[in-house]
């Protein structure tokens, strides 16, 4: 019983762990790109924000958004950083799978797969 007890409080710890990294690596990365992006931008005339313009569709795919980041692109660095804080609540959903998987406790496992089916569904379809 005391076993079972310790290995639930080390996922939660390390759920927990999970959680408070990736939010700080977020922050992190969106930061450096920002600060980048401000910087290398600080000459340039201002956008016209009265008009809405669509930005640059390279940005809105995992592919566009890794050449850009090795291409050196402080917008790119910036969406890394928005992606990794999307993946962070992500992670959570599959290390609580992980952890009722190994409690046995297989309701919890059903309930927890389809959450983190449904968020990948969404993810790779979309809307619209």
């Amino acid at each position: 019983m005391e076993d079972n007890r310790n290995t639930k409080n080390d996922m939660n710890t390390l759920i927990g762990n999970t959680l408070r990294i990736g939010v700080f690596t977020a922050c992190i990365i969106a930061l450096i790109g920002g600060i980048w992006y401000v910087v290398s931008t600080s000459g340039s005339a201002l956008p016209d924000y009265k008009v809405f313009s669509k930005g640059d569709e390279s940005y809105t795919t995992f592919e566009g958004i890794f050449k850009s980041v090795f291409a050196l692109s402080a917008t790119g660095w910036v969406q890394l950083g928005v992606v990794v804080l999307m993946l962070t609540p992500v992670m959570r959903v599959v290390l609580s799978l992980v952890d009722f998987s190994i409690q046995r406790d297989w309701l919890y496992v059903v309930i927890t797969g389809i959450v983190l089916l449904i968020i990948v569904m969404n993810s790779l379809v979309g809307v619209g």
